[in-house]
C-alpha cells in the first residue's frame, strides 16, 4: 500500500487544499491529512477543531484520514510507513521554500520522497492567512473554503467580537 502524508497547519483548510487531496488521492492509495502542531505560528482554530474539520470535509473519500502530530514531519512519516509527502505549489515563491525543505527531509530520511501537486489555477493565490482576514472583517469566503468551513470560521469571528466588545 503506496501511503503519502499531506502535512500542513490548515488554519483553516481551504479549497485548495482540497484540490490537492482530490489529486493525491488519485496517485496513491492512502494518503494522511497530517495536522502540524506548529509552536512558531498563532492558530485561530486548536488542533482538534481543524482535525475535526477536516474530517469532515474529505469524509467523501474512503482513503484519506486525518491525524495530528508534533515533532519532525520525516519522524512522524516513516513512523506510519509513508512513501511520500505531498506538498501543494501554487506559486515560484512556494517552490524554493518546498524544494529547501523536500532536500532536507531526504537528507534526515532518505526513503520518504517530496511529490509536488501544483495549485489548480483557481486557487493559486488562496491561503488560509487570506482567508482568516476576509473572515475577520465579515467578507464573503464562499469560493474560497466549503460550507462547514465557513461556517466555523463565522463562529469564531463572531466569538472574537463578542469578547472584545464586553
Amino acid at each position: 500500500m503506496r501511503l503519502a502524508i499531506y502535512p500542513g497547519t490548515f488554519d483553516p483548510i481551504t479549497n485548495g487544499h482540497l484540490d490537492i487531496v482530490e489529486r493525491a488521492v488519485q496517485l496513491f492509495d492512502r494518503v494522511t491529512v497530517a495536522v502540524a502542531n506548529n509552536s512558531a505560528k498563532m492558530p485561530l482554530f486548536t488542533i482538534a477543531e481543524r482535525v475535526d474539520m477536516i474530517r469532515q470535509v474529505t469524509a467523501a473519500f474512503p482513503n484519506v484520514e486525518v491525524d495530528s502530530f508534533t515533532g519532525l514531519l520525516v519522524e512522524y512519516a516513516a513512523s506510519r510507513g509513508a512513501q511520500a509527502l505531498i506538498r501543494g505549489l501554487r506559486a515560484i515563491s512556494d517552490f524554493e521554500y518546498e524544494f529547501q525543505m523536500a532536500l532536507v527531509n531526504r537528507k534526515l530520511s532518505n526513503g520518504i520522497a517530496t511529490v509536488f501537486l501544483m495549485s489548480h489555477e483557481n486557487y493559486t493565490y488562496l491561503n488560509s492567512t487570506i482567508v482568516k482576514e476576509v473572515a475577520r472583517f465579515g467578507g464573503e469566503v464562499d469560493s474560497f473554503v466549503s460550507p462547514l468551513v465557513r461556517e466555523r470560521l463565522r463562529e469564531k469571528f463572531s466569538q472574537h467580537y463578542l469578547k472584545k466588545s464586553e
